[in-house]
């Protein structure tokens, strides 16, 4: 079930709602850029001096054509079209590749590593984003009072801090003024912007791509990199388009682009490049600098708030992303909490709350100023956009496009996205390594979880009874029957699962009825609810019961029943008497056993461990639950 908003959205219409909210949601770390890329091109073009005329031109033009061809031509026009069911984003991509099932050593299995790189590279970016963004905020008091230089660190952290303890309150207020404060946001930026243009329209001339390539030709190899890199800053957070495709839909985005965002941030990247021409030593920081003095505090207030909402942004599509990798079995079940219940997609994932905290915080405190982090910032964004590049070049391929035409195109973006990768791997020593090493550790995690759970699932493949054996069981074997009803979970919709063999060696007897209950989590967005449940009779007395899921839905077991029973296919069940048998496996690492290296599956092990439990996860009520606990040797 989507949100309203989200229905309206993609039926074709352009809601006002829509529009102004994916302002606040979609456009905000981008909308924030300004504070600090504009100002670290022209540092890297001017190679640590005063910049010229020529490269204050060529960086703006430069700026201005990243953001027309990466943002308006690739992800508004073209990566836009590659939607799963209206919804967007690197899992939507594997989801619709169907690499999820490949079977191992297959091009659609190496797709797979390369689509969990990709979304591992999201958390990277999701503690890089609020860092740089709320960092450069707070640094506008230091041009209108050097002296407060020593309170920006201490203010950035208590505002990053408090940002991160609000998480567990839901975001629901706060998201009702994302959009209006955003849309004015805009509105200031541009005015900021014309008032420097003004004062020099000669910038106006950058609106040609000739003096971005002229510029970039005539420099140094190693300069027209460090220039490149510093540019990309103008377009990160552009991938938000295309991973809030489902919230908002694919038209009001793009007229909020269209008619706010991009006219806004090219007006005032143009008017700091114009302030720079009639004044280079503004080069400090030439945002604030565009603004007059009476309205110095004013902004930094204004821009604080700008950025808390850009975070609050990318750390609720962080939760977005950690719910789908682990409905599709790419990452161990965590304790998800909804904030609310009015609204799909209000989540708060604890763990993964106070890691990206820390993370987050240690960026601040390691880095120290925007400048430094500017150098870890964007190459774990330009690696993401070309794995999405390359993606969507394939989805389109599948859906029967000319290779031709596809290989033309997106090659042709191809080719700009790894250009910048490689601009931003310059930065690596920098800083760039922070934001890979999370992505890394990261992604490690993701594919030793899915290869864990392979392995699992093959251990228990042999100890699982055939279906025959159950009916053997019930129909010869088990003549007294408890009475009332039993709910089993099973891994998958066949043979018998591990907890009812274990009740059915150590009771001798089964219930008067069994249901055999499965969760599947399909490869799209939602489900509706007349397909949630299938029921399969086994026998008299036994019946399977698969409750299918999209994985942008929360899987709810006693939920998933409660339909199936109100739509008259488990009749004469009352869900309050019912007893729920659920099985938990302890992983014992084995050298004996083929599979991962064994500190590897040690790490599994860890993670099995520790995972939320399949009871709590899946909502079962917890009075009614039994475990049955299994060794299982990979």
């Amino acid at each position: 079930m989507a949100t309203p908003v989200a229905e309206q959205a993609k039926s074709g219409t352009l809601p006002l709602t829509a529009t102004i909210g994916a302002l606040g949601v979609v456009y905000g770390d981008i909308g924030t850029s300004p504070l600090y890329a504009l100002k670290e091109a022209a540092k890297a073009a001017s190679n640590g001096g005063t910049p010229t005329h020529g490269a204050i031109l060529g960086v703006a033009s430069l700026i201005l054509w990243a953001l027309i061809l990466i943002i308006s031509v690739k992800y508004a026009m073209l990566i836009m079209r590659a939607d799963n069911r209206g919804e967007g984003g690197i899992v939507a991509l594997l989801a619709l590749l169907s690499a999820r099932n490949a079977r191992p050593g297959t091009w659609r299995a190496q797709l797979l590593v390369v689509g969990l790189i990709g979304a591992a590279l999201l958390y990277g970016d999701g503690a890089i984003t609020p860092a740089i963004s709320v960092l450069s905020a707070i640094e506008g008091l230091k041009v209108d009072a050097p002296s407060l230089t020593p309170v920006v660190m201490p203010m950035t952290v208590a505002i990053l801090i408090s940002l991160f303890i609000m998480q567990k309150q839901g975001t629901g207020f706060i998201g009702k003024i994302f959009g209006p404060v955003m849309l004015g946001w805009f509105v200031v930026l541009a005015l900021l912007g014309i008032h420097g243009i003004i004062k020099a329209p000669t910038v106006l001339a950058a609106l040609s791509p000739l003096y971005a390539f002229e510029f970039l030709t005539h420099q140094d190899f190693h300069v027209s990199f460090a220039i490149l890199g510093a540019a990309f800053l103008a377009v990160t957070g552009g991938e938000a388009m295309y991973a809030d495709m489902g919230h908002f839909g694919r038209n009001p985005i793009r007229l909020a682009w269209f008619a706010v965002a991009l006219p806004a941030l090219v007006l005032n990247y143009f008017g700091q490049a114009a302030l720079l021409i009639t004044d280079a030593t503004a080069i400090g920081n030439p945002f604030y600098q565009l603004a007059p003095d009476w309205a110095q505090y004013p902004l930094v207030a204004f821009a604080a708030l700008a950025t808390v909402i850009a975070s609050q942004a990318i750390i609720s599509g962080v939760f977005s992303l950690t719910q789908q990798s682990i409905q599709l079995g790419f990452l161990p079940r965590m304790r998800i909490t909804h904030t609310t219940s009015h609204a799909i997609g209000q989540i708060y994932v604890p763990l993964v709350n106070w890691l990206l905290a820390a993370a987050t915080l240690g960026a601040v405190i390691g880095f120290g100023t925007s400048d430094a982090l500017a150098g870890a910032y964007g190459i774990a964004v330009s690696l993401l956009m070309a794995i999405t590049t390359l993606l969507a070049a394939l989805i389109a391929i599948q859906w029967g496009y000319s290779p031709i035409i596809v290989i033309a195109v997106n090659g042709f973006f191809l080719v700009i996205d790894c250009i910048f990768f490689a601009a931003n791997s310059t930065k690596l020593i920098e800083g760039g390594w922070f934001p890979l090493l999370l992505a890394g550790a990261v992604a490690f995690l993701m594919l030793t979880w899915r290869r864990g759970v392979r392995l699992v699932e093959r251990a228990r493949a042999n100890l699982r009874q055939p279906e025959e054996d159950l009916i053997e069981t019930a129909v010869s074997r088990c003549h007294a029957r408890l009475p009332g009803t039993a709910v089993f979970l099973a891994s998958v919709p066949n043979g018998v699962p591990l907890a009812l063999t274990q009740f059915v060696k150590h009771n001798h007897c089964l219930h008067e009825r069994v249901l055999l209950v499965t969760v599947l989590i399909e490869e799209l967005p939602r489900i509706p609810d007349e397909d949630r449940a299938e029921v399969i009779g086994v026998v008299p007395g036994i019946t399977r019961v698969i409750l299918r899921y999209g994985f942008m839905q929360y899987p709810t077991i006693y939920q998933g029943l409660v339909l199936a029973c109100n739509q008259g296919k488990l009749p004469g069940i009352d869900l309050s008497d019912i007893t729920y048998y659920i099985g938990r496996e302890t992983i014992i690492p084995s050298e004996d056993v083929p599979g991962m290296w064994v500190w590897r599956e040690s790490v599994f092990a860890f993670l099995q461990r520790n995972a939320e439990r399949s009871a709590a996860f899946f909502g079962v009520p917890t009075r009614q639950v039994v475990e049955f606990g299994t060794e299982i040797e990979i």
